[in-house]
């Protein structure tokens, strides 16, 4: 049945203790998700919801106020969407080499190869959407504090990514080997790019602008772009987000007007939707889905899918498909 390829909101499973910082103070209540494929979780023990190959990893963060993500470096695209709360991405290996502030429905495609952190600025819990690149989108590269602060609450990482929680009775295997620090030779490689460079990966919600060549264009109905390294073949241009680091996805907003529909059509390309306001009526010959805000849908590649906002306040969702330059769909 279809149903299986919908993750509610209310559903997610969190990982509590997915990387080496996750006893700090100030990180120690953060939650993790690995929506689907495998993440890049260091603990064995995360749940996937949906392990299926897509050629991206979709991803959430829950945070309560305060709460902090440690400095790290990632080897593949970072992009985060705010579902909710009000966050700061924080930039450079002691993480004051520059700033993001992130209101709900921005969106930060943080460059590989430099130090982010992130914080919910907020006054209530905030949830991050997190779409990462490639299947396998490598390890994680820690700040020194953080390999520091770890071993004073029992956590070590091993080389190779994989989290040792001593504290509840887990050992380091026989010859294992530690993952060292970084040291000054790659933190240097890892500078943070000018801010003028970061300016442009970020977007805001009311700065989006439609696309009224979209085939999926129609009264009630936009697709906005966000991130597309090349132009499309469904009639999108590049950018606003292109990135001088591959993304191998593209990002899009679609918004629907209360009662405004898409009619059916295949795609060939992987896509997932991600609801961030209103309800999503989505139709498939296997059945319906209803999905509120929060909720991640993934359809099948050459299944029909239709569209409707069944909600009054219309439909605000986020749609990321696979490669460079996704094909125009085929309506039948």
């Amino acid at each position: 049945m279809i149903q299986h390829r919908l993750i509610r909101y209310a559903d997610l499973i969190p990982c509590r203790n997915a990387f080496v910082d996750s006893r700090t103070p100030g990180s120690d209540q953060k939650e993790n998700f690995t929506l689907i494929g495998p993440g890049v979780s260091e603990n064995p023990n995360q749940h996937v919801h949906i392990p299926e190959p897509h050629g991206f990893n979709i991803g959430g963060a829950r945070q309560p106020p305060r709460c902090l993500n440690s400095q790290h470096s990632h080897e593949t695209a970072e992009v985060f969407i705010v579902h909710k709360g009000r966050w700061r991405m924080i930039f450079g290996v002691n993480a004051d080499e520059g700033e993001a502030v992130m209101e709900e429905g921005d969106t930060i495609s943080i460059p590989t190869h430099m130090y982010r952190g992130f914080e919910n600025i907020g006054e209530e819990s905030g949830f991050l959407f997190a779409v990462l690149g490639r299947d396998n989108p490598g390890k994680v590269t820690w700040a020194p504090r953080v390999f520091e602060l770890a071993q004073q609450y029992g956590l070590v990482l091993l080389e190779g990514g994989r989290l040792v929680d001593t504290t509840i009775g887990e050992s380091v295997p026989p010859n294992a080997v530690l993952q060292q620090p970084p040291g000054p030779e790659q933190i240097a490689q890892l500078a943070t790019p000018p801010a003028d460079r970061l300016r442009g990966c970020v977007v805001k919600a009311a700065d989006l602008h439609a696309n009224p060549n979209s085939p999926l264009a129609r009264a009630g109905v936009e697709e906005l772009p966000i991130i597309g390294p090349a132009t499309t073949g469904d009639g999108f241009e590049p950018g606003p987000i292109i990135g001088w680091w591959p993304h191998g996805f593209n990002l899009r907003a679609l918004r629907l007007e209360s009662g405004a529909a898409v009619p059916s059509h295949t795609r060939q390309e992987e896509e997932v939707i991600f609801v961030h306001r209103g309800v999503l009526q989505v139709t498939t010959p296997e059945g319906e889905i209803i999905m509120g805000p929060g909720d991640t849908f993934t359809t099948p590649k050459g299944m029909p899918r239709a569209f409707r906002a069944s909600s009054s306040n219309g439909v605000a969702a986020y749609v990321v498909r696979g490669g460079d330059s996704p094909a125009a769909p085929e309506f039948v």
